[in-house]
């Protein structure tokens, strides 16, 4: 995605750590974005649970049972105005992922370039804030995984981008996810997303759909994300499936005087954000690996279905 900053200026902005690859960044019509300490629907924190930051390996630090996580702080080191959501928060993810398998993740294919990129990047869970004030700046030892094996990835800047990634061991305390096996999706789907957007904690963010479901290898969508969010799960609001990966959108920030501030879109306005489709990924899947969209399905109320497409306030499954 092109940044509408000249690039020294962007340079400045933004540290070294953000600018990988393509970033999906912009809000539509509201911010929906919710920290886990917000949502109320043990349902969706256990979804929440199954989704992992992605750090460079040198930004986490193994000490005794605890792993010390880099972090910076999100406001002065993106130059925001201090309006703007989650301003005294920290940011250290470069791109999120799902748990699609005991030891198999899924996430976007600029996230990890090759098996040494892969064998260089830490996968985190835990990295969210579960109480108003507390901010994540180290996880348990045991909730740090590595890379064994780079399976496949596909990167068309105009098309599919996915990573498959088999970690050093299998995945304790966190169910895999649940992917929509048909591979096929429809315009007006209702949505939702877990990530980290510009490398903050774990963020759920829903009030969002399908745009346009008819480009090859991705759809479009107005979900509220951001660069780290490269890589996060796509899910269905009605059925709790994985339909996508985040993977490319709008420009993230614009500039009100000295400061910056989210652009901000109508929920039909700017380019959208593209999610890469299932399809694309599953072919590439090891046999036996994901369960089968029969087997974790959440189902989810028409009620639900309304809170999550607004998601103004924490949603309540029934």
């Amino acid at each position: 995605m092109k940044k509408t900053l000249p690039l020294l200026l962007a340079l400045l902005a933004a540290p070294l750590w953000a600018q990988q690859g393509p970033e999906p960044d912009v809000i539509y019509g509201s911010d929906d974005r919710l920290d886990l300490y917000q949502v109320q629907s043990n349902k969706l924190l256990e979804l929440a649970d199954s989704t992992v930051g992605l750090f460079e390996g040198s930004d986490v630090a193994i000490e005794g049972g605890r792993a010390k996580l880099s972090t910076r702080p999100y406001g002065t080191g993106y130059s925001l105005c201090k309006e703007e959501p989650f301003y005294d928060q920290v940011s250290g993810a470069f791109c999120s992922g799902s748990l699609i398998g005991p030891d198999l993740l899924m996430t976007a294919g600029h996230c990890i370039t090759s098996q040494a990129s892969c064998e260089g990047t830490k996968f985190v869970f835990g990295f969210g804030i579960k109480k108003q004030g507390e901010l994540p700046t180290s996880v348990a030892s045991s909730e740090v995984y590595g890379c064994k094996t780079l399976i496949g990835r596909e990167q068309v800047n105009s098309g599919a981008d996915w990573a498959l990634i088999k970690l050093d061991r299998p995945v304790s305390g966190h169910k895999p996810l649940t992917l929509n096996r048909t591979g096929a999706i429809a315009d007006k789907t209702p949505l939702f997303v877990i990530g980290h957007p510009a490398g903050l904690p774990t963020k759920v963010a829903g009030g969002a759909w399908v745009r346009d479901s008819s480009p090859s290898g991705y759809f479009k969508a107005n979900l509220d994300t951001y660069g780290g969010n490269s890589g996060s799960g796509v899910f269905n609001a009605k059925t709790g499936l994985i339909e996508g990966i985040l993977v490319r959108g709008e420009v993230d920030y614009v500039w009100k005087g000295s400061c910056r501030v989210s652009k901000e879109c109508t929920d039909d306005g700017c380019r959208g954000e593209d999610v890469t489709k299932l399809a694309s990924v599953l072919p590439h899947l090891p046999s036996g690996a994901a369960p089968a969209s029969t087997a974790r399905v959440i189902k989810i109320s028409e009620g639900l279905a309304g809170l999550l497409q607004t998601l103004s306030t924490a949603p309540v499954f029934e």
